[in-house]
């Protein structure tokens, strides 16, 4: 017999969080986290499947370049899971609820050459910074501990955005991908990238 479909419930207000803050702030601050929550888990599984469509001349530095960035935002998605627990919610991390709230679409290429999929993460990494970085500022008052955790996060996810970036960056500093807003247009902006 097939399992009954569910709606997950929104967040709603907890009923206790963490001293110093009111039960609402506590489920504000625990639903803003959930997007974060849904954001890194999304963007650990597509670096992983990055990892295994990767091919061409670069294929083994970006192969392994990955991994490490897989696990480091898997477990930044730990922290933020048990963070909307200290606050007295309940974290979600299931894969139905997570594209039922994310509001982007999937990753958008399958098999491709290094550079593409390196074009594509770029505007990928960009999203969850510059999202993460609107966390920061909804956070930081009334949860400086929240903030702090998102800050830190953002410095690692910023250092991994550069070992993108410095595939995609001529000698002169441009980058190959400037002012692309998409996944595929990226990756087109990349073919000079792979020409050089």
């Amino acid at each position: 017999m097939a399992a009954k479909k569910t709606a997950q419930r929104k967040s709603t207000t907890p009923s206790y969080t963490v001293p110093g803050m009111t039960t609402k702030e506590g489920g504000e601050i625990a639903a803003i986290l959930q997007d974060r929550l849904n954001a890194l888990t999304d963007l650990h599984l597509t670096l992983k499947h990055v990892h295994w469509n990767v091919v061409g001349p670069q294929f083994i530095a970006v192969h392994e370049m990955l991994d490490p960035q897989v696990d480091a935002v898997r477990a930044m998605s730990d922290v933020l899971a048990e963070r909307i627990a200290t606050l007295g919610a309940s974290p979600v991390g299931t894969p139905g609820s997570l594209v039922a709230q994310r509001s982007w679409d999937d990753y958008s290429l399958g098999r491709a050459g290094a550079i593409e999929h390196l074009g594509a993460l770029d505007v990928v990494y960009t999203g969850v910074i510059e999202d993460h970085r609107e966390a920061i500022e909804k956070t930081g008052d009334p949860d400086p501990v929240t903030e702090d955790i998102l800050i830190a996060q953002s410095g690692q996810l910023e250092l991994f955005h550069w070992f993108i970036r410095a595939h995609l960056e001529d000698p002169g500093g441009h980058l190959a991908t400037a002012s692309a807003s998409t996944e595929r247009s990226a990756a087109a902006k990349t073919e000079r990238v792979s020409t050089r």
